[in-house]
């Protein structure tokens, strides 16, 4: 039995398809989906409804993101339509909803609905979209919100001396509540890596989809990990609509 980390996929359904192909998930495994659905390629109502369909058959754990939100309350009031969001990847997601029924609709936005915020799993090992600010860790977070837009958790360990040791009085106290941390919503191609990136216990899956990089499926144990094609090879007629 293993457990893969998913990170953002951002309408793309091809590239999904692609690592889930590449994992052969066998019965046991777990699938924790690091939020982020929707937005930006043309397929975002169609992963809602491979991810919906997927557990059905796999033990599946989906994260809720940023464009996870907007989505939904667009699919509960379809006049709250966020400006950023439009300009973001939204239009795309409203234009993959034609075709769909309103019970088909009705469904996705209980999907939404039900997203958590975050996962520990039973090895203190801590899944969510984007970060937190509490140095007492999630459970103490005073701002819902951080867990899918925080980019301070990512900055600080960017920003951390590899030579410090755990047990020093300087290290972040943050990262001394988990075994390891699992993000996304920070694309690892914004600093010219095609790869998860691991810095201490934090580890990125976000490789880039919504824009010119891939979708990964990291493996949480053996770390090995697969990606999908980039994305603008697998949606050639839409790099130049808000890439």
């Amino acid at each position: 039995m293993s457990t893969f980390a998913i990170g953002d996929i951002h309408g793309g359904l091809k590239a999904l398809t692609q690592v889930l192909n590449k994992l052969e998930l066998k019965d046991g495994d777990k699938v924790i989906f690091m939020g982020d659905y929707v937005d930006g390629w043309s397929e975002s109502a169609q992963v809602v409804q491979l991810l919906i369909e997927l557990s059905q058959k796999i033990d599946c754990i989906f994260i809720k993101g940023n464009h996870d939100v907007w989505c939904q309350n667009w699919l509960k009031d379809a006049n709250d339509v966020n400006p950023s969001w439009f300009l973001h990847g939204g239009k795309e997601t409203m234009e993959s909803y034609d075709g769909f029924s309103a019970e088909e609709k009705k469904q996705h936005l209980v999907f939404f609905e039900n997203l958590p915020l975050y996962h520990l799993d039973e090895e203190n090992r801590l899944f969510l979209h984007a970060g937190f600010t509490s140095l007492h860790g999630v459970e103490k977070e005073k701002h819902q919100e951080y867990f899918y837009l925080d980019r301070s958790l990512w900055e600080m360990v960017l920003a951390l001396d590899k030579n410090l040791p755990k047990d020093s009085m300087f290290y972040p106290k943050r990262l001394q509540n988990y075994k390891e941390i699992y993000i996304g919503h920070t694309p690892t191609t914004n600093y010219n890596e095609s790869l998860p990136i691991n810095i201490a216990n934090v580890w990125n899956v976000d490789t880039g989809a919504a824009f010119k990089g891939k979708v990964t499926g990291l493996n949480i144990e053996t770390k090995e990990f697969v990606q999908s094609d980039n994305l603008p090879g697998l949606y050639p007629d839409e790099i130049g609509r808000n890439k």
